[in-house]
C-alpha cells in the first residue's frame, strides 16, 4: 500500500460489536484485527465503550455493582475505500450482530517511524 494512495483515498471503517462476540475461537474484535493485519490493511484500533446499545436496544454498561461482560466494542480500521470494502465483504459473514460504517478520512500522515 502506497502512502500517497492512502492520503488520496483514505477511508475509515468502524465496526460496532459486543465484547462477548466470537469468531473462530477468538473474541470477534481480536479476529477482525488479526484478519486486517494478515491482509495488509494500514491500521486497526479496538476501543472499549463504557456504555451503549444497538439494534436490540439492550443497554450494555459498566457499573461497579454489575460488571458487564458484554461492553460495546468499536473496531476502527483505516485504509483505502477499495481495500476496506473488500475486507468488509470478507468479514461480514462472521458478524452476527452489530453495525458497520464507512466514511472518507482525510489522512494527514501515515508513518512507521523507521528509516
Amino acid at each position: 500500500m502506497s502512502t500517497n494512495m492512502l492520503a488520496n483515498d483514505g477511508c475509515l471503517l468502524r465496526i460496532f460489536i459486543g465484547e462477548s462476540d466470537r469468531a473462530h475461537g477468538k473474541a470477534l474484535y481480536e479476529w477482525i484485527v488479526l484478519e486486517a493485519r494478515a491482509r495488509g490493511l494500514a491500521g486497526a484500533t479496538v476501543l472499549r465503550g463504557a456504555m451503549g446499545y444497538g439494534a436490540h436496544s439492550r443497554l450494555h454498561s459498566f457499573k461497579v455493582e454489575r460488571l458487564s461482560l458484554d461492553l460495546p466494542i468499536i473496531v476502527e480500521l483505516v485504509d483505502t475505500r477499495a481495500a476496506l470494502e473488500a475486507f468488509l465483504a470478507h468479514i461480514d459473514p462472521e458478524i452476527k450482530e452489530g453495525l458497520a460504517t464507512l466514511e472518507k478520512a482525510d489522512v494527514r500522515f501515515y508513518r512507521s517511524g523507521e528509516g
